[in-house]
């Protein structure tokens, strides 16, 4: 489909011996080169000779269904882990988890924003296909996942799974919306899209922490809570596979770590005597707080709470059966390493919809692996169903197509866009191209094979080819619902 075009980008820009895959992990910049002549340990540089690009395993199929552990991140920047580039974090746990299973160079959110892609990864379709999805983000009572759409937790419960949400749901409050009411059996998290980390007020102004759809008090630092749930859920005799959506909000803003409760305090006292939405919003945006010490403190935290739930898995005698996958939710912003892309969360260039992405399955993925496909959030939904024995609703057709053939018996991905809307930007990719119209409506045209800094518009020399993908964009725009007023 796209050729091996990152392999000639590295090729062509930095001739370099085969031992920079991993190091500079698609990476084109000072910030990549740092990270290996400046802070790469020993076991990083060794990971980085033995990465070489994915082959599906040559098995035939397993009677087993694996079990879905579907991690989130909140806000985690494409470049936010070391084995995507970062010179300055150090995530092991999710390092590793790359290392036993593929890492996937060019995988995308499904917008730019928390909760269209999670619209987009729990029902496998574009945002704008629903009404709550045109919410960017859902901020009210009013929005939120109609309870009767299909979803990956419904139409997996249907094929005999066990399902359960620990963590952000931000898709809606109640008493109309809640993962119980969408597929998922048991739920324990926030339906916010943001909250303090100890107080546990939230985006409304008012208490986020539920069990189920009753309140559940807890006040210690919320990445600790939710682990320590995680574990827990994961650790059972489960007499059935299972699907886990474990969505934490780190490293999102408020800039908080375990052991900052003062400011967690100074924060939940300015909530508590806002007399807007406005205050509310500007306590919890945390403006005047933040550094990047303290965003590589919460980055780690966020991998230390992964190394925790798959050691669970690994002690319960289920890692081999059980196919994990990691993601942000969207591209970085404020303090994240996005080097080299450009923007960032809220629009549709590279910082703000490529996502790291790591999937690991030992029972049908070989290891140590690195994959070039462009992919985004609705194709892991086509995935995980497919994987799972599960039919999708035929009167609801997912946007997503399954990456399985490719994963697992080695078949070629099919020609296909990747298409994004948001009521400030349009994007489609195709292959290498990529089409973009910025705020002031301008259209632009990217070679991400050349140009992944989306730096050099090509609109005025291949007006034909931007033409094409203008059209292409527009005829699955005219598929989707208006944006209301």
């Amino acid at each position: 489909m796209i050729a091996g075009h990152d392999n000639h980008r590295l090729t062509r820009l930095v001739r370099m011996p085969e031992m920079s895959r991993r190091a500079f992990g698609g990476l084109v910049g000072g910030g990549a080169v740092t990270a290996v002549a400046g802070t790469t340990t020993t076991a990083e540089a060794a990971q980085a000779l033995t990465e070489r690009p994915f082959r599906a395993r040559p098995q035939g199929a397993s009677g087993r269904r694996p079990n879905l552990l579907v991690i989130l991140g909140d806000d985690l920047g494409w470049a936010d882990l070391s084995s995507y580039g970062a010179p300055h974090i150090r995530t092991p746990h999710l390092d590793r988890l790359a290392r036993q299973g593929v890492r996937f160079t060019d995988a995308y959110s499904g917008s730019s924003t928390c909760s269209p892609t999670r619209f987009s990864l729990y029902t496998g379709r574009y945002p704008g296909r629903t009404p709550g999805g045109l919410a960017e983000p859902v901020a009210n009572r009013t929005q939120g996942l109609d309870p009767n759409h299909p979803t990956l937790a419904s139409l997996l419960k249907k094929a005999g799974y066990a399902t359960a949400l620990i963590g952000k749901w931000h898709c809606g409050w109640l008493p109309d919306y809640s993962p119980t009411k969408s597929g998922w059996d048991e739920f324990f998290g926030n339906r916010g899209g943001v909250l303090e980390y100890f107080s546990k007020l939230g985006q409304l102004g008012d208490y986020d922490l539920y069990e189920g759809d009753a309140t559940h008090q807890d006040l210690r630092y919320y990445t600790e809570v939710l682990t320590e749930r995680a574990v827990d859920y994961v650790s059972r005799d489960h007499s059935t596979p299972w699907l886990l959506n474990l969505n934490f909000t780190t490293p999102h803003w408020p800039w908080l770590a375990e052991g900052d409760e003062e400011t967690g305090a100074e924060i939940a006292a300015r909530i508590r005597s806002a007399k807007s939405q406005a205050e509310v919003s500007a306590a919890l945006n945390h403006y005047d707080g933040g550094s990047v010490a303290k965003y590589t403190e919460m980055v780690e935290s966020l991998d230390a709470a992964v190394g925790e739930v798959l050691a669970a898995l690994r002690r319960s005698w289920q890692e081999e059966h059980t196919l994990v996958y990691f993601a942000s939710d969207n591209g970085g912003e404020r303090w994240s390493y996005l080097c080299p892309l450009s923007g960032e969360k809220f629009v549709l260039q590279e910082g703000g919809i490529r996502v790291p992405t790591i999937v690991r399955w030992p029972h049908r993925i070989d290891g140590d692996q690195v994959s070039h496909e462009p992919n985004f959030s609705p194709d892991w939904t086509a995935t995980f169903l497919e994987v799972a024995g599960a039919r999708p609703d035929p009167a609801y057709p997912l946007d997503g197509t399954s990456l399985a053939g490719y994963l697992l018996r080695g078949e070629r991905l099919p020609e296909r866009d990747l298409f994004w809307r948001v009521r400030a930007n349009r994007a489609l990719r195709r292959g290498r191209w990529k089409y973009y119209q910025d705020s002031a409506g301008k259209d632009h045209l990217y070679d991400l094979g050349a140009d992944l800094r989306e730096q050099a518009d090509l609109a005025p020399d291949e007006p034909d080819l931007l033409a094409e993908l203008k059209a292409a964009w527009e005829r699955t725009a005219a598929g989707l619902l208006p944006y209301p007023g």
